[in-house]
């Protein structure tokens, strides 16, 4: 019998979120190590969809708080939307407790600047660290319960994320 006041995943819906895959013209993929994660763990950049808020305005402005910079140019928007579960553990923790994973639309951007136009000590800090990866390395860093997701990602913009010229 299930103890009274404990989370069931599907009584939690799915927080409403953007991804960013941000792409140098080296063709590579700007990853950030998070800072509030006990187990290290890189991930492309993202965030929830503010109530009005398109995906490409979300994009946009989670670019700028995660990342430090607004230099990029959308290049591709993955038709479908992608989910992912949080595993139990995390489940009533990570999001506020509110959720039982994310509804993400993923976004392919196209980086504009210069590394010194990322500044990652941003207002609020989620990452500790980051990087330039290529793009077949991405599933070797990224938490278990998001690699389906990232597979998924990698594929539908594998054609876009190419070098420049």
């Amino acid at each position: 019998m299930p103890r009274q006041g404990l989370l069931k995943h599907d009584d939690l819906p799915y927080r409403p979120c953007v991804g960013i895959m941000l792409i140098n013209n080296e063709g590579l993929v700007f990853v950030g190590r998070r800072i509030d994660q006990t187990v290290e763990g890189w991930q492309m950049p993202q965030g929830g969809i503010d109530d009005g808020e398109s995906p490409r305005q979300a994009a946009l402005r989670e670019l700028e708080e995660e990342v430090g910079t607004g230099k990029a140019t959308v290049i591709a928007e993955m038709d479908e939307w992608l989910t992912y579960d949080l595993p139990p553990h995390l489940l009533g923790v990570a999001l506020h407790g509110k959720y039982r994973g994310q509804r993400q639309k993923w976004i392919a951007m196209r980086f504009t600047g210069e590394d010194k136009d990322i500044n990652i000590a941003t207002h609020e800090p989620e990452f500790g660290q980051w990087k330039w990866l290529a793009l077949e390395a991405l599933p070797r860093l990224i938490v278990p319960f998001k690699r389906d997701t990232y597979m998924k990602v990698i594929a539908a913009f594998r054609d876009v994320a190419g070098p420049v010229g």
